[in-house]
């Protein structure tokens, strides 16, 4: 008898051979602790307030943006008293680091997420590049993820929780002018992947790489971003709630990924 195809097979099954299945409601993040870190404004506040929205309590990392920072903190406690503190820190000083898990545990009683988003981004052209700009920006962007990572990782595993790091496309195809952020994020995705090896199966670790959400802080000429939206696959500008909604996903519902690196950037990525 010849083998049938996949739609064949259904139709000789009848209505009621077929399988069911229930939509799995994503489970509550109610009480969860995340630390979100660079998270006094721009794509970081956005994070936090997703997170906070889904119920979680949050640790608000910044480093120099006090005023942000209390002003977002004062936000969010008018919505839901008790479920956001402010933690500052220079990552520079590598002693910090781990005391940063440290005193976020201690605020709650635990940690369930960590989310790696503080980064220095700024061009540093061959020509010009400095071992302080090296430092810099391997520093926030790489090193922190790390060894932030290494002090939550026992704390992460007892809770079953998720690393998210924030890289960027460029971690793939490297943005011209800027050749040590462009190593410093792709470093941060072969971090994602190792730490999905070594932190499994208790943690999964993760990561969303943004294109075009917002433009730097030190401005892009009308042109430039003409030209960047237009080689989007979506031809539009994304928002940082874009970013963030990727970041809840990954906490909330994607339990079988770890390793892996989502793209949020209107298929840019697509283009030559």
């Amino acid at each position: 008898m010849p083998a049938l195809g996949f739609g064949a097979q259904c139709a000789t099954l009848g209505a009621g051979s077929m399988p069911e299945y229930t939509v799995k409601t994503p489970p509550s993040l109610a009480g969860k602790v995340a630390l979100v870190t660079g998270a006094a404004h721009r794509v970081g506040a956005e994070i936090v307030r997703t997170l906070h929205g889904a119920g979680m309590n949050v640790l608000i990392h910044y480093r120099r943006s006090t005023q942000a920072a209390e002003s977002l903190r004062d936000e969010l406690l008018a919505q839901r008293p008790g479920s956001v503190a402010l933690l500052q820190a220079d990552f520079l000083h590598a002693a910090v680091t781990p005391e940063l898990i440290y005193d976020t545990i201690a605020v709650w009683g635990r940690l369930d997420t960590l989310v790696n988003n503080a980064s220095s981004f700024y061009p540093t052209p061959v020509h010009e590049a400095t071992a302080q700009h090296w430092d810099d920006l391997l520093g926030s962007n790489l090193q922190a993820p790390f060894f932030l990572a290494q002090a939550a990782a026992s704390e992460l595993r007892a809770r079953s929780g998720c690393i998210v790091n924030i890289v960027d496309i460029h971690a793939e195809r490297p943005l011209k002018g800027y050749p040590i952020y462009s190593i410093a994020k792709a470093g941060l995705v072969m971090l994602t992947k190792t730490l999905a090896r070594e932190l499994g199966p208790e943690v999964r670790v993760n990561a969303v790489a943004p294109g075009a959400i917002l433009w730097p802080e030190l401005g892009a000429s009308e042109e430039t971003r003409r030209h960047i939206v237009a080689r989007t696959a979506l031809k539009r500008q994304g928002d940082p709630h874009d970013v963030a909604r990727a970041v809840l996903f990954l906490i909330r519902e994607a339990e079988y990924m770890t390793g892996q690196v989502l793209t949020v950037d209107g298929g840019r990525s697509l283009s030559h």
